[in-house]
């Protein structure tokens, strides 16, 4: 008989069976809600010239590089975002912390295509535009480690690298719908039309993208392991308490492994299109076309190398990822630097390709850190603090690097250096691959509903 509650095994040790059709929807439901995030946070770095000319009333490069800046501002506020929401997740449900997160975030990029111009409201536009950015930040804080927690509790054990891949291929996703959007956008539109207003269409879409992500995650019940805690009435009354005193370790571990792995999202998905466009100086289309075709090679390998982790294990592709980068982050840089046409795309495939296995592992690998009851708090502060500090900035510090050492293939350092740092944390992780996450019983999936 099929249950989606916990039962008795001949061996002993409870097991919980979950239909497969659950499992899809909620895979689809929280990965929607991470492209909605991604899509948001995208068309920021895709329209970064437009936005420095409207907002700040310029185009020159030191108003692109304030831009960048103020793309930071959200992760200050990101570590609060973790504190707040995720031990919020862990007492009252991950699905009602995570319908919160999707809506404010989608409105707050919504607001953001109605900013006023600076001709119209002077230094009040860039003041507005630190406000959104400081609200969406703060909800973005709750949204990550709560759609990953989500997805793993659901998620089989012997196929949660998998399914939880799919976060991940929401995140690519809202990436290239942005990087689409605002190719076609910048096809169809006349350069001073796109100045003028097409910049803002895309962040206008958001609104309606975050309506769809809220109906998915409305449909749901929440996670078998949060309800099976609720049942034992094992639900924390401190969570934040019980995460900082009891689970500090697995907080430490996650921020060195988010390190290196945040600062090769934010550089290789933020900031190439910037780096091409004002580094580089390729025009804003074919530059985006590049990073458009980037992309799409990691949707199409990211599945494939969730199910491989679920196979050989975490650790060997994200090993093999971090050695990747600290041996070939400078002489990928050095290709793209030569602007020939060849050079930009290996360079960009052996970026992807390297990320590729990050992205394919870490959305199973940092949940498995944390035990049941501190889950989302824990992965939300361990992630979010990691991110402030270095992926948020990571766009701006490599802008300044560059300018500051003439050498435009400096990026690549900065990416070797992350992974270098990274490497006690990425040799201390535990494998999870095929276990049942902390606190939690044996999982499969049934394909009867």
């Amino acid at each position: 008989m099929t249950t989606t509650g916990a039962q008795q095994t001949q061996d002993g040790p409870e097991h919980s069976e979950i239909p497969e059709a659950t499992v899809r929807k909620a895979v689809g439901a929280a990965a929607m809600g991470n492209l909605v995030e991604w899509f948001d946070y995208g068309i920021y770095s895709y329209v970064t010239v437009y936005i420095a000319a409207s907002i700040l009333g310029g185009d020159d490069s030191s108003n692109v590089g304030l831009v960048l800046a103020l793309f930071a501002v959200a992760y200050l506020v990101r570590p609060f975002g973790g504190i707040v929401l995720g031990p919020l997740g862990d007492r009252i449900g991950r699905k009602k912390v995570l319908a919160m997160t999707i809506v404010t975030m989608s409105g707050a990029s919504f607001l953001l295509g109605c900013l006023p111009t600076f001709s119209v409201a002077g230094w009040g536009a860039p003041v507005l535009l630190i406000l959104i950015r400081l609200v969406q930040g703060f909800a973005t804080g709750g949204e990550y480690g709560g759609a990953a927690a989500f997805i793993a509790e659901y998620a089989p054990d012997k196929k949660r690298g998998f399914y939880c891949s799919f976060l991940e291929f929401g995140t690519t996703g809202g990436f290239v719908l942005a990087a689409g959007m605002v190719t076609i956008l910048e096809v169809t539109l006349s350069d001073a039309a796109m100045h003028a207003w097409g910049w803002r269409i895309p962040f206008l879409v958001a609104g309606p993208l975050g309506l769809i992500g809220l109906w998915l995650r409305s449909k749901l019940e929440d996670t078998p392991a949060f309800r099976a805690l609720e049942a034992k009435a094992e639900v924390s009354d401190s969570p934040l308490k019980d995460v900082l005193t009891k689970h500090w370790r697995p907080i430490m571990v996650c921020i060195g492994l988010v390190l290196f792995y945040n600062v090769a999202v934010y550089t290789v998905l933020f900031y190439m299109p910037t780096y091409l466009q004002t580094t580089l100086e390729l025009e804003a289309t074919p530059a985006l076309l590049y990073v458009l075709g980037m992309m799409l090679v990691i949707m199409f390998v990211i599945i494939p190398v969730g199910a491989l982790s679920d196979r050989i294990g975490r650790k060997p592709l994200i090993v093999t990822s971090c050695i990747g980068f600290i041996l070939l982050s400078y002489p990928a840089f050095l290709l793209l630097d030569s602007s020939t046409v060849w050079g930009t795309v290996l360079g960009l495939v052996i970026l992807a390709l390297l990320l590729v296995m990050l992205l394919g592992t870490m959305s199973a690998t940092l949940p498995a850190l944390f035990d049941t009851e501190v889950r989302y708090g824990g992965f939300s502060i361990g992630y979010n603090i990691s991110t402030s500090i270095f992926g948020g900035t990571a766009p701006a510090i490599l802008a300044w690097l560059v300018t500051a050492t003439g050498n435009n293939a400096f990026p690549g350092v900065y990416l070797a250096v992350a992974s270098v740092i990274s490497l006690a944390a990425v040799f201390v992780v535990k494998e999870s691959a095929g276990k049942p996450l902390p606190g939690a019983v044996q999982t499969s999936v049934s394909s009867t509903v």
